[in-house]
């Protein structure tokens, strides 16, 4: 393996990571603040953004493989699965968040905060890498 595709897939497995520890600190403290409504709340956003992100990876990463396998081809096949895994994540989300916003169910504002989460994620391991980068001396 490269050391490029190892190093974004330690990329991608610390972002999931931080969603999810950020969705249970985030759950865990608007469960004690708010109760346990906005706390499911907060946990279903995180579950779906978290969802989202992992069918995303792996519908891009699908798509990259079968189009450099068919490199030579003069029409690249994609399997049905895949457009499955990259637009049925947006479906699901809109389903569930469409469901949640006209039945009330739970705050509407949880579910958005959890989706958040991998935001933050992401906006964490940029700080990392900022700084991991800053720590390493200039090659070359």
């Amino acid at each position: 393996m490269p050391a490029d595709e190892a190093h974004f897939r330690a990329t991608h497995r610390r972002i999931e990571h931080l969603t999810l520890i950020l969705g249970a600190g985030g759950a865990a403290f608007a469960g004690m603040r708010w109760g346990w409504k906005v706390a499911v709340g907060v946990a279903l956003g995180t579950a779906l953004a978290w969802v989202n992100f992992r069918w995303l990876k792996q519908g891009v990463a699908a798509m990259t493989q079968i189009a450099t396998a068919q490199a030579g081809s003069e029409s690249v096949r994609i399997p049905k699965r895949v457009y499955v895994k990259f637009f049925g994540r947006l479906v699901l989300l809109l389903g569930v968040i469409c469901a949640i916003l006209w039945r009330s169910l739970l705050p509407a504002a949880a579910i958005f905060a959890g989706l958040f989460t991998l935001v933050a994620a992401v906006l964490m391991e940029m700080i990392y890498e900022l700084v991991r980068g800053m720590r390493q001396p200039n090659a070359g």
